[in-house]
């Protein structure tokens, strides 16, 4: 293996983990906003106010989106696996 496949397959990790930790983060980041206004207006500090929402929220795009990003990772290892005997033969 060249270094530049090496960074080539890190690269694709390292895309393929971010654009599925967005997936998760992005809508508990929303949830976790709009509770900390609702907070903030009715002074309210309560602890599980903000914890519970952001967990359900999770669990619940994880329900819907868990096949997508399963496929996309099925198919990233589908690709590694095709692509051994290209890396070893240093292509």
């Amino acid at each position: 293996m060249t270094p530049e496949s090496i960074l080539d397959v890190l690269q694709g990790a390292v895309y393929l983990i971010i654009t599925l930790l967005l997936i998760i983060l992005i809508p508990a980041l929303v949830v976790g906003l709009m509770v900390s206004m609702f907070q903030a207006a009715t002074q309210l500090n309560e602890q599980t106010l903000t914890f519970i929402p952001k967990l359900l929220v999770t669990f619940s795009v994880l329900m819907y989106a868990g096949p997508y990003m399963l496929g996309r990772l099925m198919e990233y290892m589908n690709q590694m696996f095709i692509n051994i005997p290209i890396y070893l033969s240093g292509g």
